[in-house]
């Protein structure tokens, strides 16, 4: 045993669960975007506005649905994917300036 060792535990709900202000939370959220050079830029620049750090930032792709075909030759052998972002913040789900990060992705 070692006291810094921490247990950390997952809830998974289909409708939100909102935890309360009183402590530090993490919260994770996954979320895809349309293609277009700069909608990163601005989803992160949504949490970076109202100071909420981001601990984790990862991006794998949706292998099912790539949307469009890539190829100088025009034979189409190379695929270009959408990527979901999965993200974990520090700050609740409670907390207003979340509420307002959240609804600002919603129209990305």
């Amino acid at each position: 045993d070692d006291g810094a060792h921490v247990t950390r535990f997952l809830i998974i709900a289909r409708d939100p669960i909102i935890p309360g202000t009183d402590r530090p939370y993490k919260t994770s959220i996954v979320f895809s975007l349309d293609e277009d050079p700069t909608v990163l830029f601005e989803a992160l620049g949504a949490f970076a506005l109202r100071n909420i750090n981001l601990s984790k930032i990862e991006s794998r792709p949706l292998k099912q649905r790539p949307s469009r075909t890539v190829d100088d030759s025009n034979e189409g052998s190379a695929k270009s994917f959408r990527y979901l972002f999965y993200i974990d913040f520090e700050a609740s789900l409670a907390e207003q300036r979340v509420r307002y990060a959240l609804e600002n992705l919603q129209f990305e």
